[in-house]
């Protein structure tokens, strides 16, 4: 019965990138990222690179002395014939603290499995952070912050990513801050507008810049 298990764990690609990564022929994670295909296959991002994980504090629950408490999932009910039936939503970031990151959302019946699948989401949206330094009052040769400013928006909320000098450090709230840390970017200003409270959108607005800031690099570089 464990050998069984054990050849049902095995991971068989079926995709072409897929049978890349298994056969030995790509073995970066930033290479699988430019060939071409999108990731289809989750395996591929465990062959190629590790990645921590940040859950992102999107629900809540009244607390005791009044206010809420920030929670890692959010319930949500959903009426059918037989009555209300309730499920777990997660957001959670992926990064290798270098060169990647990655966002998911994900749903399920119990929290540890709406999170797992919102890691398995998170795996297939990876994308490649690009570094440098576009700070003006900073003329050395830096990777630790990027290259220029960039504007992301998600529902009503957008965030703004300015090009900071060494020593700045993480100019930001602390959800953005564990997007920044899990990206490897070390030095930048945060500007936010709207109803930054909603983290949900906070979080996927600090992304979209994320995305704009490595679709922009790659033109400059076509």
């Amino acid at each position: 019965m464990a050998e069984q298990e054990t050849e049902e764990e095995i991971w068989k690609p079926k995709t072409k990138l897929g049978k890349k990564v298994a056969s030995g022929e790509i073995t970066d994670i930033v290479d699988a990222l430019e060939f071409g295909r999108p990731i289809m296959e989750p395996e591929i991002v465990d062959q190629l690179v590790d990645l921590d994980e940040e859950v992102i504090l999107i629900g809540g629950t009244p607390g005791k002395g009044g206010g809420m408490r920030r929670t890692v999932s959010k319930r949500t009910a959903r009426m059918h014939k037989s009555g209300a039936r309730y499920s777990s939503n997660a957001m959670t970031v992926l990064g290798d603290r270098n060169r990647v990151i990655g966002l998911g959302v994900g749903e399920s019946e119990d929290t540890r499995a709406a999170i797992e699948d919102a890691n398995r989401e998170a795996k297939l949206n990876l994308i490649q952070v690009p570094k440098g330094n576009g700070s003006w009052e900073d003329t050395g040769e830096d990777s630790s912050s990027i290259p220029f400013a960039v504007t992301g928006k998600s529902g009503s909320v957008t965030v703004e990513l300015q090009p900071a000098p060494r020593g700045t450090g993480l100019a930001c709230s602390d959800e953005v801050k564990k997007v920044m840390e899990l990206a490897g970017i070390e030095n930048i200003w945060v500007q936010t507008r709207g109803s930054t409270q909603t983290r949900e959108n906070l979080t996927r607005a600090t992304f979209n810049a994320l995305e704009k800031l490595t679709e922009m690099k790659q033109r400059e570089e076509q």
